[in-house]
């Protein structure tokens, strides 16, 4: 095996951990979270979760989606083994909302909403709107490394065994 491919395996394996745990933490403190000024902010998995288990001929994947689902079978899912590889967040500071998709083979976002622009004054600066995008652009970027940051601090400890454990509880726990 080569190194990449090692290093791309490792990437996937992370990542895939990371949204269980990421998960985990929403459903159990969905507002426990805060970013790396100190600054509270909640985080929620939508209605779109995939959930992959196995290798080669053997993978399986299961993808559930529903505007009031529970998400059961995703949850299922990840007590027979499987891990979360695609899911949609909803992150919230204050009165800012951002929803993404997170890959975790990747880490990429695809389809970031962030809040709507407010398109003010017409004789303001045109490059306002822009900069005021990236900015919230940014802003949710940051949430997403505080969130990161904090699975890794975990994960890296000695506390990931207990968490380990109280993850495996909640995935099998009935609603």
């Amino acid at each position: 095996m080569s190194q990449t491919s090692s290093l791309d395996s490792l990437d996937n394996i992370l990542g895939q951990e990371f949204l269980t745990w990421l998960w985990y933490q929403s459903d159990v403190a969905p507002g426990a979270f805060v970013d790396a000024q100190g600054q509270p902010f909640s985080v929620s998995m939508e209605q779109r979760i995939v959930v992959q288990g196995g290798e080669g001929d053997a993978r399986e994947t299961a993808s559930v989606s529903g505007s009031l689902s529970p998400l059961r079978e995703a949850r299922f899912g990840l007590g027979t083994g499987k891990k979360v590889t695609r899911a949609l967040i909803r992150l919230e500071k204050e009165e800012l909302a951002f929803q993404l998709t997170l890959k975790a083979e990747d880490f990429s976002m695809g389809s970031l909403k962030t809040p709507k622009l407010d398109k003010g004054d017409e004789d303001a600066d045109p490059d306002a709107l822009l900069l005021e995008k990236f900015y919230l652009m940014e802003t949710c970027v940051g949430l997403l490394d505080s969130l990161y940051a904090r699975f890794l601090g975990l994960r890296l400890s000695p506390a990931w065994e207990e968490e380990v454990a109280a993850m495996r509880q909640w995935m099998t726990r009935t609603e």
